[in-house]
């Protein structure tokens, strides 16, 4: 039989193969946050979980370890036969719950007596998740950061995917939070991870960046949708020596939204309903005559008018308050691919 312990700097340090880890909670807590690359095998589901949980609150522990050991026993005879036959020998997983307790030291030691070299994660997720709070905590002070101002629509998302093409190191915080950053920004079908798995991510992107090059990012607000930018990040962002602010004149802008918001004219409904979240900042007449724009596919009036009265004074307060006026400026005629490509040339090298 070969088990071992291992904590989460050995882990990390010597980070274990593709479709080896294995999460063993239950799917809604894998769900919510889990170690990057992890495939989940769990031990207990959610109900079951809940039912030995009631029975320790309410009966016993002993009660509750009876029916927990039943249960356990079961699923990991089914995990077995579901995943585990085509193996090789040389096989090395590494195992965790939440606090590196009794449901991964099940799993672990069945397939140590199978024969596979099998390491169980001291601490469980909870030693990983206080890993994360502590490198997020630290890591953004480490990179050069560059950081791409512009008000809504100047393209800096895209530039930061032409940067990536170029070679440059970027960090999309966007992406990360599947979410365009404003009222509108949320993305049909697309739900935004929660706050855990936002940081995971983003603690795991940071350890692939080189702090000996300069790192691209957008401006973006504390929050980007219901997701909140780790402190450190946002005052290594905003304290960025030398932010670029990208100026694309109004037409660009407006054909660059129709572009990225396009879903809106297939549920004209929802934005007239997303609008409607405008009232309290831009008042009742306002926010009607942006509605009624929209149900007559007055789009390109639509746009200019959410981008003048609403985003750009936002944008405009925003920077000056965090970057004041010494800031260089990008002024491209569009935001067209070729125009894009060429500026992210020009930055990469700089």
């Amino acid at each position: 039989m070969s088990l071992a312990q291992v904590t989460i700097t050995d882990a990390l340090r010597d980070p274990p193969a593709l479709e080896t880890v294995i999460d063993v909670r239950s799917p809604s807590e894998f769900a919510e946050d889990h170690l990057p690359g992890a495939v989940n095998w769990p031990v207990l589901d959610d109900a079951e979980r809940a039912e030995v949980g009631t029975l320790y609150t309410q009966t016993s522990t002993f009660e509750a370890r009876k029916r927990g050991a039943a249960l356990v026993s079961r699923n990991i005879a089914g995990l077995i036969e579901a995943h585990v036959a085509g193996r090789s020998r040389d096989w090395q997983p590494l195992v965790y719950c939440w606090r590196g307790g009794q449901r991964s030291g099940s799993l672990s030691l069945v397939l140590a007596q199978i024969g596979f070299r099998t390491r169980q994660l001291q601490g469980g997720y909870k030693s990983f998740r206080a890993q994360v709070r502590e490198d997020l905590a630290t890591a953004p002070a480490q990179f050069g950061w560059r950081v791409l101002c512009g008000r809504t629509g100047s393209g800096k998302t895209r530039l930061l995917g032409a940067l990536a093409e170029a070679g440059a190191q970027v960090l999309d915080l966007e992406g990360l939070a599947v979410h365009r950053g404003s009222v509108l920004g949320g993305l049909p079908g697309q739900p935004q991870p929660s706050q855990k798995h936002f940081e995971t991510q983003l603690w795991a992107a940071l350890r692939r960046l080189d702090p000996a090059r300069p790192v691209f990012v957008e401006s973006e607000s504390r929050r980007i949708g219901r997701l909140q930018v780790p402190d450190a990040l946002l005052a290594a962002i905003r304290e960025s020596a030398s932010p670029v602010h990208v100026a694309v004149p109004m037409a660009g802008r407006v054909e660059l939204l129709m572009q990225d918001y396009d879903y809106f004219v297939q549920d004209v409904p929802a934005l007239v309903d997303r609008l409607r979240t405008l009232t309290e900042l831009r008042g009742k007449a306002s926010v009607a005559r942006w509605q009624a724009l929209a149900e007559a596919g007055q789009w390109p009036s639509l746009l200019a008018e959410l981008m003048e009265q609403h985003y750009d004074p936002l944008y405009d307060r925003s920077t000056e308050a965090h970057f004041g006026s010494g800031i260089n400026v990008l002024h491209l005629p569009d935001a067209q691919p070729a125009t894009l490509a060429s500026a992210a040339r020009q930055l990469a090298i700089t």
